[in-house]
């Protein structure tokens, strides 16, 4: 693949990743003001952004970087993703940190909604796992987070090392073909 292709490629994988790091951010933002009813809307996204800004930008990041490296490697056919890790592992961790990053906003007056599913989950889970949960919902969140970071890192690892493979292969065809 030559140099300018190459460039558009990347360009691509970028726009796809900065609007899907972007559309995480707003869904985000927009679950805050459409949960907190007794607050105005800019209320709640300071009290949101104060609070779990590193959660909520780190996961736009991590969504993003993602979603580059997911389509930067599909473009270049690399297979960097099996069905067992990857974009699975790393939504299913966003869903669980975006979900306990809301329990630290209820105290706040925050996502008044989120009391209704917080009453629920002991009748699912029981009263000492959604104690639990609830105590311990920030340090899950930045569980969650981790877990992302470290599906996205573990990501571009493997598209690192397919592109020197692909290259090594190119540097022995042209060394065979002298």
């Amino acid at each position: 693949m030559n140099t300018k292709s190459n460039s558009a490629v990347k360009r691509s994988a970028l726009r796809r990743g900065l609007i899907a790091g972007s559309i995480s951010l707003i869904t985000y933002l927009f679950v805050v003001i459409i949960t907190t009813p007794n607050l105005p809307p800019i209320t709640a996204l300071g009290a949101a952004i104060k609070v779990n800004g590193i959660i909520l930008f780190g996961l736009a990041i991590a969504i993003g970087a993602q979603i580059y490296v997911s389509n930067y490697g599909k473009s270049l056919g690399c297979n960097i993703s099996n069905k067992r890790e990857g974009i699975a592992g790393s939504s299913s961790s966003t869903v669980l940190s975006s979900f306990f990053s809301f329990f630290s906003l209820v105290p706040l007056g925050c996502c008044g909604s989120w009391l209704l599913i917080l009453s629920l989950l002991p009748s699912f889970l029981g009263s000492s796992l959604s104690v639990i949960l609830i105590q311990y919902s920030r340090p899950l969140s930045y569980l969650g987070l981790i877990i992302v970071i470290g599906y996205t890192a573990f990501s571009a690892i493997k598209l690192k090392r397919e592109l020197e493979m692909i290259e090594n292969r190119k540097a022995q065809k042209q060394v065979s073909h002298v």
